[in-house]
């Protein structure tokens, strides 16, 4: 999908989201789960950027024999530790991968759009976490804590994402739910040199002054907090066909806010909205 990392992440949230609460109330049922949803977003073009874009948006969320794995957007992480604590209580570890498709495609600024497109990054790790079901509301609301690293493999931006994350979720009933999340990109030199910086020959080109501020150091670079909820179609979130929505404001912070792509050409705040519909097996 023609987004960057970070909008990928805050437009597809709406539909992970539903792991969480669902596979909570599924877990002393079923070992083996699905649920498949589509929808559409409405996003920043790139990261920083002022001017939006509506993009589909398709999600995989379930487990096999206990092992849970999820995608958001572009990214999927897969727990290679079962989900079977009798307590609630779920340990996290796995691989994940994202395709950063920052700058990519489907840039509306001019200016941006004359610094030319670039590759897609391909950001192979892991990730480690922590999970606890039944904390305040009922047995099935959750309070995960986790945190991704990812490094480039493809040698687009050449460096490295780090991404904690905190969410919480809670069943309404057994039609509905409500979640709040909120998480941070740490990034390396390479990341805020790839994306955020201007080169003289680029200033020449765009019209944007040379920047080099984004590649000093590493740092982080954006924080997000969204909000979701669902409502299930078939009176049971636990199967059939539910509805989900979300709205998200993402904040690019520092030396990367400061980079004219974002204080010149965009914006430092980021807004994003996002309905669909999904079915679980």
């Amino acid at each position: 999908m023609p987004v960057s990392r970070l909008s990928a992440f805050v437009a597809a949230a709406f539909l992970s989201t539903v792991a969480t609460p669902v596979l909570a109330q599924q877990a002393e049922e079923n070992h083996s789960t699905l649920t498949i949803g589509g929808g559409a977003a409405m996003i920043p073009s790139y990261e920083g950027s002022d001017d939006y874009i509506v993009t589909p948006v398709v999600q995989v969320v379930g487990k096999v024999h206990d092992f849970a794995f999820w995608s958001r957007a572009t990214t999927l992480y897969v727990d290679a530790i079962p989900n079977t604590d009798p307590n609630g209580l779920d340990f996290e570890l796995g691989p994940v991968v994202n395709f950063n498709r920052n700058r990519v495609s489907r840039i509306k600024d001019d200016q941006v759009r004359a610094l030319g497109k670039l590759d897609t990054a391909i950001e192979l790790g892991g990730f480690v976490g922590i999970a606890k079901t039944g904390i305040i509301t009922s047995d099935y609301d959750s309070l995960t804590f986790n945190v991704a690293y990812m490094t480039d493999v493809n040698k687009a931006h050449g460096s490295y994402v780090i991404t904690p994350r905190l969410e919480y979720f809670t069943p309404l009933s057994v039609k509905s739910f409500v979640g709040l999340s909120a998480s941070a990109d740490y990034v390396g030199k390479g990341y805020g040199r790839y994306y955020y910086d201007v080169t003289p020959t680029g200033s020449i080109a765009s019209g944007l002054p040379a920047y080099a501020g984004a590649s000093d150091d590493s740092g982080f670079k954006s924080a997000t907090f969204n909000l979701t909820g669902g409502y299930s179609l078939s009176g049971d979130l636990r199967r059939g066909w539910a509805i989900f929505a979300l709205g998200a404001y993402s904040k690019l912070l520092g030396d990367y806010k400061r980079s004219p792509i974002v204080a010149v050409a965009g914006s430092s705040n980021q807004w994003t909205a996002a309905i669909g519909i999904g079915y679980t097996f």
